[in-house]
């Protein structure tokens, strides 16, 4: 077998890891977890670095001991790593189990002005992310949200110089909640249930400013933000936007709905842009996550998609345009929910995860940039297996060179005591072997797929409108329908 066939696999480690008193617990615990994800021939893990934990202690007072403990274990025990900078709150989300807050002092200032969060149109604020309306306003002890970002990857690669040549392979940049690319859309601790269309977030004073200059200049100065999208757990045909014939398809709608979804990709541009120049020269990759917004997928006004920042209908790519910014940066786009059939949905939900990663793949490949991905929810069978080993290489193995198609890696949702169960952990191994194609281990990435090299500068910026000629659409790439090399 042809070695540029083999996708490496990657852990996601535990969100407590390093809890949020800054200690690194149970170390003996994770050695031993480790040693058997090695064993396992696992190529490395993902961790989250909590800006809330690192810089607790106030503005430019950063703490990296225990994180340094980590990494140096996760060094010695022969694995790479993938470093997620985690500018989010951890906890009321899908899966959050422990709960590591913004900084103390960054709460403190939003105590006074809590419209430096997301707000929804009700007005309840989420501190689990920095509205992108502040972005660029000097809010924070003279420094703005996008300064209170850089500053911490520039003490990370101070500090961690160390794993920065040969251990971590991505640093993967948070853009939002859950460090995803998207507005917090469908928060569960303010009762949001699957399969709800969410709510937009941007009425806090500082968006909607925005927004209002943005109708302006479209000469509407008398539009507002929309007030007829639903609530959280509705469905799409009770609301007036995004029924049938809703406010989406107007001219009104259509301008806040590029206003929104235009806010989000300048968001990450900037972002990275900023982590471009900090790691410039480093052996890595940049990465941003997007998330599988799967379910009123097969609807007409896409309504989940629309709310969580994606403009995508079926005459418009929402999808590919982020790819397109993500290639001024050679980032890679990481996208979640590979693990999921369609066939496992319920049909009141319109969910189509199998064709929107189909969509997003075939977008980022388009743009020629790198794809990595991960399982959405903790899954041991065979079924999850397969469908994550057939879109990590759609059209198959190749024995005589490259596949047709390829991701970059996967990451797995997560190492815990479930998955080390002798039966889970049994199937994990055979899925490992054939994620790698059958093949051995191998240390190097330069010897089965585009080698790592230093970090080059990000190209010239592009015009919003150089960005939005990838909103046309053309079909996916054909995927096959079964993997090639099922687990089972």
């Amino acid at each position: 077998m042809d070695k540029a066939n083999y996708v490496p696999v990657y852990v996601m480690l535990p969100l407590g890891v390093v809890n949020a008193d800054n200690v690194f617990e149970n170390p003996e615990d994770l050695r031993r977890q480790l040693k058997q994800l090695r064993a396992a021939e696992v190529d490395g893990v993902m961790v989250d670095v909590w800006w809330g934990i690192i810089e607790a202690g106030g503005p430019k007072q950063y703490d990296w001991k225990a994180y340094k403990s980590l990494f140096q274990m996760i060094k010695e025990e022969g694995l790479k790593l993938q470093a997620i900078m985690s500018f989010h709150q951890c906890g009321g989300n899908v899966g959050d189990v422990v709960n590591i807050p913004l900084p103390k002092w960054v709460l403190d200032i939003g105590s006074s002005d809590p419209d430096i969060f997301y707000t929804n149109r009700a007005g309840v604020y989420d501190p689990e992310y920095l509205s992108l309306g502040v972005d660029n306003k000097p809010l924070f002890g003279g420094r703005t949200a996008l300064e209170l970002y850089s500053d911490y990857m520039k003490s990370f690669r101070e500090n961690m110089s160390e794993f920065l040549e040969g251990t971590i392979t991505d640093i993967e940049v948070g853009l939002g909640p859950c460090g995803e690319m998207r507005y917090p859309s469908y928060p569960q601790n303010q009762g949001w249930v699957f399969p709800g269309i969410g709510e937009f977030q941007c009425y806090d004073k500082y968006m909607k400013a925005d927004f209002k200059d943005a109708a302006t200049k479209a000469g509407h100065p008398e539009w507002d933000l929309p007030d007829d999208a639903g609530q959280y757990n509705d469905t799409p045909d009770q609301t007036k936007f995004f029924g049938e014939n809703g406010t989406y398809l107007s001219e009104k709608g259509k301008c806040f709905l590029a206003w929104y979804s235009n806010k989000l990709i300048e968001h990450a541009d900037q972002i990275l842009d900023l982590a471009n120049q900090t790691f410039l020269g480093c052996k890595l990759k940049l990465a941003a996550k997007v998330s599988g917004m799967h379910w009123w997928y097969k609807s007409a006004s896409h309504a989940a998609e629309l709310t969580a920042g994606y403009y995508n209908l079926n005459d418009r790519d929402g999808y590919r345009p982020i790819a397109k910014m993500l290639s001024r940066h050679y980032a890679i786009l990481n996208f979640t929910c590979v693990e999921m059939r369609d066939s496992e949905q319920s049909a009141d939900a319109y969910s189509g995860p199998e064709e929107l990663v189909q969509q997003v793949f075939s977008g980022a490949w388009r743009e020629d940039i790198e794809v990595g991905c991960e399982n959405a929810l903790n899954r041991y069978d065979a079924n999850a297996y397969n469908e994550i080993l057939k879109n990590s290489r759609p059209n198959g193995v190749n024995p005589n060179g490259t596949p047709k198609l390829r991701i970059t890696a996967m990451t797995y949702l997560r190492l815990g005591p479930d998955l080390l169960k002798t039966d889970n952990f049994d199937l994990f191994k055979i899925f490992v072997k054939k994620i790698h194609a059958g093949l051995d281990y191998l240390p190097d990435p330069s010897k089965y797929f585009k080698p790592i090299t230093p970090l080059k500068r990000s190209k010239p910026k592009m015009s919003m409108n150089t960005i939005l000629e990838a909103t046309k659409v053309s079909p996916p790439f054909p995927f096959d329908a079964e993997t090639d090399m099922p687990v089972n």
